[in-house]
């Protein structure tokens, strides 16, 4: 079960948030103090630079981070050749989805995000991912059963 979706550009700052379960193992009703989607993202993206280069220190540079679990969830990680990151973050019993996220890139980001002349090349000052199409698909190729 997907929980939600985050991308990163190569500048450090989310491009694309989708949550499906915005309440996964935290019981009924909002959580006091929640933070915001923004907030949420920059968590994230913090936890998987510093597992990532832990990963690498401790590894050597051809060892690669590719998820982590805790007791509520489950985080998977993609990096492409040009730094853009996704990452899923599941329920604890998800097999690993590297595969999945690379293939969420090929066949949805490349082909609806990258290669629209009305994208940005670069997504500075917040400008995120707004493609209908994008999220059309990624939507169909999500609840068609990860």
């Amino acid at each position: 079960m997907v929980v939600s979706q985050l991308t990163e550009s190569p500048t450090a700052e989310c491009i694309y948030h989708k949550t499906w379960l915005p309440n996964l193992g935290h019981g009924n009703g909002p959580r006091p103090g929640r933070l915001s989607a923004q907030d949420d993202a920059k968590l994230i993206f913090g936890t998987v630079f510093s597992l990532r280069n832990m990963v690498r220190k401790l590894g050597g540079s051809e060892d690669n981070f590719i998820s982590y679990r805790t007791g509520q969830y489950k985080l998977h990680y993609y990096e492409t050749p040009t730094n853009i990151k996704f990452v899923m973050l599941t329920d604890t019993k998800t097999n690993n989805l590297r595969i999945v996220l690379h293939q969420i890139y090929v066949n949805l980001y490349v082909e609806y995000v990258v290669k629209n002349p009305l994208s940005p090349v670069e997504h500075r000052g917040g400008v995120g991912v707004a493609n209908e199409l994008f999220e059309l698909a990624l939507e169909s190729f999500i609840s068609g059963g990860l």
